[in-house]
């Protein structure tokens, strides 16, 4: 019993240490003037949602200056022209809340007169919004905002977008997350609809591989983006407080630790960039090390995975 007791706290304790923010391995940003022109690809037009910061703003640029045209959405008018000031007069920025399905509509008609009959190469998925906080004091509003924007939003902007999308045979890439993989304690809303993602992406893999339309996800690790220490920094009441203070606070120091180390969002940016241009592409992408790590303790026994988890906040 001792020798299993031992490999077990071996076992135990490197994966503890792969938990741990360490700086990842991530190649460097692609330079403004990089050669992408000359990859080879179909890719000719490309609607993405959730530009203004983060992994959105890193993939429009990206995908801009690869010559590819791209309709980027933003929600304030400061956000599109600080995305318009660096990208080429190729690209388009469209005003779009996910929520909004008039709002969607409007967008596939003003893409549809851009592209004609050609139609749409490809769609991205990316906006997103995180809500934290233990689920005992998660307000029913905030849980329906979540899911309205991470999971109902993208199924709209889908079905808006098919139509274009079915004339070029083009592809649907689902920006993901870890979070989709395996759940941290307080991050149970955010998780729940990057779960839901993974289920949609699935069921539209295989509906609409007779129309030739591939659909992959893309599932980064921690990235140096604002959405995580927004939801972090939110205020959360006094009795949620009383409760669990001590692990809330515990989170937070952990969520600034691992996005402070987190991989550039340009890093994601080309691996969403391979999956929109691959002429197989995977199923699924993971970015980043700690990706890598979190889908390998999601094989773990249940509460043994528990275990690091939770472990991993109270060492933060």
């Amino acid at each position: 019993m001792r020798s299993m007791e031992k490999v077990e706290a071996a076992r135990t304790a490197w994966l503890f240490r792969l938990l741990s923010p360490v700086e990842d391995n991530h190649p460097k940003p692609v330079p403004a003037k990089a050669g992408i022109q000359n990859l080879k690809s179909k890719m000719q037009s490309v609607f993405i949602t959730g530009t203004s910061t983060g992994i959105g703003y890193a993939t429009a640029l990206y995908l801009d200056r690869s010559g590819i045209r791209v309709f980027a959405t933003v929600r304030r008018e400061e956000d599109g022209k600080a995305l318009a000031a660096k990208a080429s007069p190729l690209l388009r920025v469209l005003y779009l809340d996910v929520t909004h399905t008039d709002a969607i509509g409007r967008a596939a008609v003003e893409v549809e007169a851009a592209v004609g009959e050609t139609g749409l190469d490809g769609l991205v998925n990316n906006a997103g919004v995180v809500e934290t906080g233990p689920l005992e004091f998660v307000s029913l509003d905030a849980l329906r905002r979540q899911l309205e924007v991470n999971v109902t939003g993208q199924v709209a902007v889908t079905q808006a977008f098919l139509p274009l999308l079915r004339r070029a045979r083009g592809r649907i890439v689902n920006i993901g997350s870890v979070g989709g993989l395996n759940v941290l304690p307080f991050a149970g809303a955010y998780c729940a609809s990057k779960f839901a993602l993974e289920a949609i992406t699935d069921a539209l893999r295989m509906e609409l591989k007779a129309s030739g339309i591939e659909v992959v996800i893309v599932e980064p690790g921690s990235v140096a983006t604002p959405i995580w220490t927004k939801g972090a920094g939110k205020i959360l009441s006094e009795d949620a407080m009383a409760v669990y203070g001590a692990s809330i606070r515990a989170m937070k120091k952990a969520v600034e630790a691992t996005a402070s180390q987190g991989i550039p969002p340009e890093v994601v940016a080309r691996v969403i960039h391979k999956a929109l241009t691959a002429r197989r592409p995977k199923t699924r992408y993971l970015v980043g090390r700690m990706a890598y790590v979190r889908a390998l303790v999601q094989k773990l026994p249940d509460r043994l995975r528990d275990k690091l988890l939770l472990r991993r906040l109270t060492k933060a």
